[in-house]
């Protein structure tokens, strides 16, 4: 039965009116009397409006430990740059007639035995400490992911390689970094180099367990079945899924590298001593603990807070790249 042919003015039909249409001011039939035609009723307001979160916000509420981590990291790579516009002296001037003077408003950090500024060298230290655990970062991801890949791919090297970095791995990391150092002479090239050494095995560790499974995938095979080379397949389908592990792997090399760097240099392993690191201010200072404490005290408080700061960036990196963290917040 058609619109215009149904009953009107009757119960359970369309109202009297124009056959077929709903009258003005019939529930869903157009505005009430005393409105004009063609006017709408505004909806009453029941749930408060949403407040709208920046994007900015929104990142800082949902990573805080990235937020953190990279704000105390960022800091430190300000005070690395700008360290000859932070108020500082030369860090290796001597001055025996002001040694060992406390803290002060001329001496922010005190000197050391040589009359030495010891904030100077704390804030020329922050380029050695960041420098060393930036470049073992990433030594360690470019060689580990380069030897992970090739030892998940080429079933005839696995054997001999992973072998080797067993080897590697069998020797403490800090042991091998003062062997290697007291085969060379001190500099801070060579405590990367023996740093980046005693490192990369657990990385290559790691990226051959990633592209072991990987390589199972059944995009991966498809590849290799329409004819791509092997490198390309490695470059295109299974070093871009090795990044997120590799990012938050580097991370906590690096805070492990800079503080192997203060052990080196502090047993007299490390960087050379005109060179003013936080193990070497901190080395130089050890023999007057009980009675100058402030010495070791600020190199300690910069290192202990560049290492958090790197650690809950990786905290954090891992938290927002693992999936099934990911849902979770």
């Amino acid at each position: 039965m058609s619109a215009t042919s149904l009953p009107t003015g009757l119960p359970g039909g369309l109202p009297s009116g124009v056959p077929g249409r709903l009258p003005l001011g019939f529930p869903g039939g157009g505005p009430p009397s005393g409105l004009p035609p063609g006017a709408e009723t505004p909806l009453p307001d029941v749930l408060p409006p949403v407040r709208q979160r920046g994007r900015a916000m929104n990142f800082i509420v949902r990573h805080p430990t990235i937020v953190a981590g990279g704000t105390l990291v960022g800091i430190m790579l300000f005070i690395a740059m700008f360290a000859p516009w932070l108020g500082t002296t030369d860090p290796t001037a001597l001055a025996p007639a002001k040694r060992l003077r406390p803290p002060s408003e001329i001496y922010w950090f005190g000197t050391d035995m040589l009359g030495r500024d010891i904030y100077s060298r704390v804030i020329y230290g922050t380029r050695v400490s960041l420098l060393v655990g930036f470049s073992v970062a990433l030594c360690t991801a470019v060689v580990g992911a380069f030897i992970g890949c090739v030892s998940g791919f080429i079933r005839a090297l696995d054997a001999v390689l992973m072998r080797v970095m067993d080897g590697l791995m069998s020797i403490p990391p800090l042991l091998l970094a003062i062997a290697l150092m007291a085969l060379t002479r001190a500099s801070v090239q060579n405590v990367i180099v023996a740093i980046t050494v005693a490192e990369f095995p657990r990385v290559s560790r790691l990226v051959r367990g990633i592209v072991l499974s990987l390589r199972e995938q059944p995009y991966v095979e498809a590849a290799i079945a329409s004819g791509t080379r092997l490198p390309m397949v490695i470059w295109r389908h299974i070093l871009p899924n090795t990044l997120a592990p590799l990012m938050v792997n580097a991370t906590f090399i690096c805070a492990s590298a800079m503080i192997t760097e203060a052990i080196l240099s502090f047993i007299g392993a490390g960087t050379p001593p005109i060179i003013p690191s936080w193990g070497n201010i901190m080395a130089e200072g050890r023999a007057l603990w009980q009675v100058k404490f402030y010495i070791v005290l600020f190199p300690a408080i910069f290192l202990s807070l560049t290492v958090l700061a790197v650690n809950m960036l990786g905290d954090g990196l891992r938290d927002a790249l693992d999936p099934r963290l990911a849902k979770r917040l």
